[in-house]
């Protein structure tokens, strides 16, 4: 390729999520009081949309030498968009299921290569939580969810002002709350300790592997099997008491519930032990190491592109399910948690990943990525969403979630609040997991937990 045609290049790690051993989409589902149609669709994503920035009319290509660059390409923006269609005359439960059977399908799908990696799906039917849906499915080598939630709060209008662009949100439960927590508790031997630990456990991730149990089959190429979607809803009001109760953050309950969750699930469905070695993947966003103070000041920086890295979680667990105190759960995810945010191991392994990219090439990378997180239980990656209601070119939000696939996991976890909720949303193999019973096991868990903290029940669990 002459140099005067040279294309600007992936950042390593796109091209590392861009490879035949891990390839990650980001999938957002946006629930709409009303419903768009065809051509307000694609307006929507030929004057709003595809201009927020270049790489949304740009492919991925591979010169000589093997990297991945961005090439500009001209196509119909009718080429992003699909319009599926289900029998007519159905119940809105009944078109929820068929949406859900439409996602998993689009999570083992392949985006087409001819153009710029993004499609959205226009869903013009009812489901109990929405008039209608728009599904996008990005490649991840476009940005991470902070590229796009940036962009969309570019997008967003106050409902009830749609003059008015939405309020930032001031803090997020896994990032600038906890970062500026804990690292001020630090002392520098009890850093260089967890550093260290941490920098070692990322390396050995390759090697140390959760036992197997209800919620982690190990398959090969787990990533590619069919998934279920479920949701659950709770007050972030209530979530809040509760972390007050324990001094904690938003995070240490989330994660708390997560792990209650999942040995009472183990116990429902019959596991021995119910208390396995079992680890979360959470994300963590390395924008914070540039040394922004809060998230409105780093989505007003406008960094596109992926800055994200792992942090290995292990999960609290007991073998006396019957006899604990839900509330453990919590304040052990919160040791946990302030031992991460006492350490720059995550800022030194990401910084090795790349040194082992340079070194030895982008499938060695990817393959050290794709290690460490098929040898954990389950993923959690985390968003904050605007607190006012919402509208996207002038059609008001009811809600919206996301979640990730190409993970090699049996069970990811995804969260997002809005407008004073927070949603978790589970995406989990299907035919190995019970969704269902996931589903009330995550209810059942943080009732306990509330009820433990507060001494009554939580409000409402949607």
């Amino acid at each position: 390729m002459a140099a005067h045609t040279m294309l600007p290049p992936l950042s390593p790690l796109s091209q590392y999520i861009n490879t035949p051993t891990l390839t990650f989409f980001i999938m957002g589902v946006i629930e709409l009081e009303v419903a768009f149609d065809k051509s307000e669709t694609l307006n929507f994503l030929k004057h709003s949309f595809r201009p927020l920035n270049k790489r949304f009319s740009s492919a991925i290509v591979t010169d000589e030498k093997g990297v991945q660059r961005w090439k500009k390409v001209e196509s119909p923006i009718e080429d992003h968009l699909v319009i599926p269609t289900f029998p007519p005359n159905l119940s809105p439960k009944e078109y929820e299921e068929h949406l859900e059977e439409y996602i998993s399908d689009m999570y083992m799908t392949p985006l087409p290569e001819s153009h710029s990696p993004w499609q959205v799906h226009l869903i013009t039917y009812p489901t109990p939580n929405a008039a209608g849906s728009l599904v996008f499915k990005l490649h991840h080598s476009l940005g991470d969810g902070y590229s796009f939630m940036g962009a969309l709060f570019t997008l967003f209008r106050k409902a009830d002002d749609p003059s008015a662009p939405l309020k930032l949100p001031t803090m997020c439960s896994r990032l600038s709350e906890q970062i500026s927590s804990y690292t001020k508790l630090s002392n520098m031997a009890y850093r260089c300790y967890y550093t260290l630990s941490d920098f070692a456990k990322g390396i050995l991730g390759m090697y140390l592997e959760d036992d197997k149990h209800v919620l982690r089959s190990g398959a090969p190429k787990v990533e590619y099997k069919p998934v279920n979607i479920a949701s659950v809803t709770f007050s972030l009001d209530d979530i809040k008491a509760i972390k007050n109760k324990v001094e904690g953050t938003v995070n240490d309950v989330t994660t708390g519930v997560m792990a209650y969750a999942l040995q009472l699930y183990m116990k429902r469905v019959g596991q021995e032990p119910i208390n396995p070695v079992a680890t979360a993947a959470i994300v963590m966003n390395m924008r914070m190491y540039r040394g922004f103070k809060s998230l409105e000041e780093m989505l007003k920086a406008n960094i596109w592109g992926n800055h994200f890295h792992f942090v290995s979680v292990p999960l609290p667990m007991t073998s006396d399910l019957d006899n604990v105190d839900p509330l453990d759960y919590v304040t052990g995810s919160k040791a946990e948690m302030k031992k991460k945010m006492n350490s720059l191991g995550a800022y030194f392994s990401s910084k090795f990943v790349s040194l082992l990219g340079s070194l030895r090439g982008t499938e060695a990378a990817a393959e050290y990525i794709h290690s460490n997180l098929r040898n954990t239980t389950f993923m959690v990656s985390n968003m904050c969403g605007p607190q006012e209601k919402a509208s996207l070119a002038g059609h008001t939000l009811k809600g919206f979630y996301f979640t990730v696939p190409g993970i090699p996991q049996s069970l990811v976890f995804s969260i997002v609040t809005y407008m004073g909720k927070l949603r978790l949303v589970a995406a989990s193999e299907k035919g190995f997991i019970d969704s269902r019973v996931l589903n009330s096991c995550v209810k059942e868990a943080f009732q306990k937990i509330y009820v433990a903290a507060m001494g009554e029940n939580p409000l409402k669990i949607y």
